[in-house]
């Protein structure tokens, strides 16, 4: 596994090079005091440069946009993908013209799961790149820091993953500034989905495991409310259960969330340490007849591999069953066709990635300018304003070149932007097969801002079970 604690000599070599040229200190992120125990942790290091020295961009030079994602760490069974959205949107649009008549510039960057790495890393983005936005980060831990970063040098971030609903508040206080959007619907919808599955499968007494950061709190504490709004019971309600994303062993953690004897667990959890925490309950005889309910943080491919295989082959969490953000949009089909020509699979967060970097693109065209300002100035208008509908990115340039007013459709959905920077999306319901691969079994329907109605197709199928 790779230590999500050490920053690339590369990013420390930057930092230490901005430190002695600048002469400023590095400040703490913008919640210096952890929320509710969540995310970023007073003393994650950030930077605060003079604006006017790190413009972000200008017409001149080209629009030049930043990719900051998990290619190591606890998360890059799930992000690794990722950037190759990022550049399959920016090589689409350098085909047909760029943005404001020359090419867009991408850098990329790992933020290797960790708030301090992603620190590090979107401060160089931001301050030696100088991008006019950047798409990430994917942990909502580590955009926490990233957006921090982001505000101070007026740089637009785009997150396709960061889901937890700290943002939604956030953006509600000003803290954002309008530099803040995400493409994938935050946890508040996430959590209700996920509730309304566990009461749909019958469960009435549910137990809670979450990440201690942004996301796993914030996904426990929406859920928690919701299930409880629908007549179920939260059995460790009054003491519930966080483990640290940097642990390594979680036995004393496993055995408290079954004490209550729940029907299902809610383990919100990531690929690298989830795996460990359910194997490890497995190992302790504790999941027999107990159904495993997962979010969209552990939807890897590789996440049943990791948590591995029964004496007698069988996978430990065969038939658990989860939650993820959907891709339904009008330019699915187009987006699907393109990302096969790459001879990659299709994992998820690519469509969500992909709109984050078409939105970011046309916003500057929209602008007029390769500014992080003037990307932010349009970002609502073109992703969910009163223009023409289209999802085609050369056919959306050129109608912004003539200007005309467009209302982006994305592969992942309409990714209509509000003034929180969130969107409304839809839900697959996910289910752990025999031989280890997720396939999709149903669909939650988000109909307004305020609740998640689970499709209401009737099913037979019986409450699915964890390995023996």
């Amino acid at each position: 596994m790779n230590n999500p604690n050490r920053i690339q000599p590369k990013l420390a070599l930057v930092m230490a090079l901005l430190t002695s040229v600048t002469s400023l200190l590095a400040t703490s992120c913008s919640n210096p005091k952890p929320t509710d125990g969540a995310g970023t942790t007073a003393g994650t290091p950030t930077a605060t440069y003079d604006s006017s020295s790190t413009s972000s961009g200008d017409k001149g030079n080209g629009l030049k946009i930043g990719a900051l994602f998990s290619s190591t760490g606890d998360l890059a069974s799930i992000a690794q993908p990722l950037p190759s959205a990022v550049k399959l949107a920016v090589d689409t649009v350098n085909g047909c013209g760029g943005i404001n008549g020359a090419p867009v510039t991408l850098v990329s960057e790992d933020d290797q799961s960790d708030p301090a790495a992603g620190a590090a890393a979107m401060t160089k983005l931001t301050a030696v790149n100088k991008v006019a936005g950047v798409v990430g980060a994917f942990g909502s831990g580590v955009s926490t820091a990233a957006a921090a970063i982001a505000v101070q040098n007026k740089a637009m971030i785009i997150s396709p993953g960061s889901t937890s609903p700290v943002f939604t508040d956030r953006a509600k206080k000003g803290e954002y500034k309008g530099y803040w959007a995400r493409t994938a619907p935050p946890d508040t919808y996430q959590a209700q989905a996920m509730a309304q599955l566990a009461i749909k499968k019958g469960f009435k007494k549910v137990a809670t495991i979450a990440i201690n950061n942004d996301y796993g709190i914030g996904f426990e504490k929406e859920f928690v409310a919701s299930f409880k709004k629908l007549g179920g019971t939260v059995t460790n309600e009054a003491k519930p259960t966080h483990y640290d994303p940097k642990g390594v062993s979680f036995t004393s953690e496993v055995r408290a969330i079954f004490e209550g004897k729940p029907q299902a667990i809610a383990a919100l959890v990531y690929p690298d340490t989830g795996s460990i925490l359910l194997k490890d309950a497995y190992e302790q005889g504790l999941t027999k007849g107990v159904t495993i309910m997962l979010p969209d943080g552990a939807y890897s491919p590789k996440f049943p591999d990791q948590v591995g295989k029964t004496k007698d082959g069988k996978f430990i969490i065969d038939g658990a069953i989860g939650t993820v953000p959907g891709a339904h949009g009008k330019a699915l089909e187009d987006f699907n066709k393109q990302w096969k020509a790459t001879g990659k699979p299709l994992t998820p967060y690519l469509q969500h990635t992909w709109d984050a970097t078409a939105l970011m693109m046309l916003a500057a065209q929209a602008a007029k300018t390769n500014t992080g300002e003037g990307i932010a100035s349009k970002i609502r208008e073109v992703s969910s304003g009163t223009g023409e509908e289209v999802g085609d990115l050369c056919k959306a340039i050129t109608l912004l070149k003539a200007g005309k007013k467009i209302n982006y459709q994305g592969a992942s959905g309409n990714v209509d932007i509000d003034a929180q920077g969130d969107v409304i999306g839809t839900y697959d319901i996910w289910q752990v097969q025999p031989d280890g691969t997720l396939k999709t079994i149903d669909k939650v329907n988000i109909q307004t801002a305020t609740a998640a109605k689970v499709d209401p197709k009737p099913t037979d199928k019986p409450a699915v079970k964890t390995a023996k």
